[in-house]
């Protein structure tokens, strides 16, 4: 459940309460009945992975010496196994 800062504009009562988002907003203040407000705050955000800006998470620039590439090694598949039937006598003619 997310927290949501409130502070009283008549007694500058500050305090966070965990409210769900279907809950209504407070709108008294518990010490002394006046009207409350919803404080906002700036939220800390991270971005992460392949890059969101241009210079965030670029590979480093290949020189101009190197012109081969490593060639990427793909992984090695065994073989399935097969296990001998067992052989059946035909039956003879006699």
């Amino acid at each position: 459940m997310p927290t949501y800062s409130y502070r009283c504009t008549e007694c500058d009562n500050a305090f966070d309460i965990k409210q769900s988002f279907s809950d209504a907003t407070l709108t008294e203040c518990p010490v002394c009945g006046g009207v409350l407000r919803k404080v906002f705050s700036p939220v800390g955000v991270t971005f992460n992975g392949g890059g969101f800006y241009r210079t965030d998470s670029r590979p480093a620039p290949k020189s101009e010496g190197s012109s081969s590439t490593p060639a990427k090694s793909e992984p090695k598949s065994t073989p399935a196994k097969s296990e001998p039937k067992p052989s059946t006598p035909k039956p003879s003619a006699s």
